[in-house]
């Protein structure tokens, strides 16, 4: 292995490192990435780390590649192998190591893989701190030392945080669970039997394929089989889980699917009067049913921007007890550790079960209901999608419309809203739309879609 001399610069994005293996990212930029990340971690005062791994085709060889650059600079490892992304967040706060690299391309297609990285107690990088590792790899001062790898096995001391920290009632909830092939196969099973549940299992053999199924369970697409299995079995309640772990997925009783901001009105109903902090946080893509439902119940809603390495951060900084975004992130401070689990989310919405008889989709009467869409993807080149998030800005400026800039450009009306970002995760635009009549949704998405379209050539 050897220093990567033509890096690719666009694989360094807004939340992490992530790229097609092995066109843009192979073991070369593994190593590099380690040589830089070793080196720079040193120089701030650490002499170790944390390093895990998905169960992606790819991922093993980045993985060990990434391992030797990042020894070469002096720094020790702690190798977790194999694991989640939340169990690799768990064996950071249990050690109190906070530097640390997984190995990683959470929910993007198979080809794909990166690296979620974090250099010290602040959490993941993300924005500014991701290019400018970029400029310190570019100058290549890397420090040289022998660094030593010792093994570490997070396993009995994750199960043991599930055992201590769920307590449910006296319903016993039938649930479908569908990891996707992904690494919460690993040990989804084994968490879920140790609570009084009845357990259907679908797609839960490791294989980063993803044979089945795009490893997304926040696209209502790709939960086509659990539903029918939801169905078939007279189930509760579905859950999927994301390529890595870190996100959940969830349909109804009646099959239906449950997006994210609704699964955060769920957890808010039941958690508000147990916390003494009543504020919550939410990204742009939520839907207004979200905010409404926090103001009704007395709460503070905070609308941040997307992406999982910024509100978290937020989360943990406003100390709040609870929030999450549209993607299937959650964080749970009230009686968690704050880190995003996908397995721990659907194990608490079992829990809120098995304490009342009501179904999911009687737990979600009586919310403000608006028509939107879900979040929809355009391809488009990482050289101009930016330019073209800045073209819809002035269009609406120009327009004399309400604007909200913390994330791309979300248009404020009246009776609706229309989002258009770039995505920090690939070479994609991403929009949503909602509106008080369905007539209206129409009205505003064809406006801005049509804009789109025409910049995005």
């Amino acid at each position: 292995m050897k220093y990567k001399e033509n890096i690719n610069k666009n694989i360094f994005r807004g939340y992490d490192i992530r790229g097609v293996y092995p066109n843009e990212i192979d073991e070369d930029t593994a190593y590099t990435i380690g040589l830089g990340f070793g080196s720079y971690i040193r120089s701030i005062g650490k002499v170790e780390c944390i390093v895990g791994h998905d169960n992606r085709l790819s991922s093993d060889k980045l993985y060990h590649a990434l391992i030797e650059g990042i020894k070469s600079t002096g720094i020790h490892i702690i190798s977790l192998g194999l694991c989640t992304t939340p169990m690799y967040y768990y064996a950071c706060l249990k050690l109190k190591i906070y530097s640390g690299v997984m190995v990683t391309a959470s929910h993007n297609p198979k080809d794909d893989n990166g690296f979620k990285f974090a250099f010290d107690e602040s959490g993941n990088c993300k924005g500014q701190e991701i290019q400018d590792f970029l400029a310190y790899i570019l100058k290549k001062e890397f420090l040289k030392g022998e660094g030593e790898v010792r093994e570490y096995d997070i396993h009995d001391e994750y199960v043991e945080l599930f055992k201590s920290n769920l307590h449910f009632g006296s319903r016993r909830v039938k649930v479908v669970l569908d990891p996707g092939n992904g690494t919460s196969s690993i040990i989804m099973k084994e968490l879920y039997s140790l609570f009084p549940i009845d357990i259907i299992t679908i797609n839960d053999v490791s294989d980063g394929n993803f044979p089945n199924h795009h490893p997304d369970p926040c696209v209502e697409d790709n939960l086509e089989q659990l539903k029918k299995k939801v169905i078939e079995e007279q189930a509760d309640i579905g859950l999927s889980f994301d390529g890595d772990g870190d996100r959940m997925g969830m349909v109804s009783n009646s099959a239906t699917f449950i997006p994210t901001d609704y699964f955060m009105i769920i957890v808010i109903r039941d958690i508000i009067h147990k916390v003494s902090k009543k504020e919550f946080l939410y990204d742009v893509k939520c839907s207004k049913s979200l905010s409404d439902e926090i103001e009704k119940l007395g709460g503070t809603s905070i609308c941040y921007r997307t992406g999982n390495s910024y509100t978290k951060a937020k989360v943990r900084d406003a100390d709040l007890p609870f929030g999450g975004e549209l993607s299937g992130h959650v964080y749970f401070r009230d009686r968690w550790l704050g880190f995003d689990s996908g397995l721990y989310a659907g194990l608490r919405m079992l829990e809120i079960l098995s304490h009342t008889n009501k179904t999911v989709d009687q737990l979600l009467e009586g919310i403000n209901r608006y028509y939107a869409t879900e979040e929809l993807k355009f391809k488009s080149n990482d050289d101009i999608k930016f330019g073209i998030v800045e073209k819809v800005l002035e269009y609406a400026k120009e327009k004399g419309y309400e604007v909200l800039e913390i994330d791309g450009a979300k248009v404020l009306f009246e009776d609706s809203w229309a989002l258009v970002r770039a995505s920090n995760t690939g070479p994609n635009l991403t929009a949503r739309f909602e509106a008080r009549t369905k007539e209206r949704l129409e009205e505003i998405q064809r406006e801005f879609l049509t804009l789109m379209e025409k910049w995005n050539q």
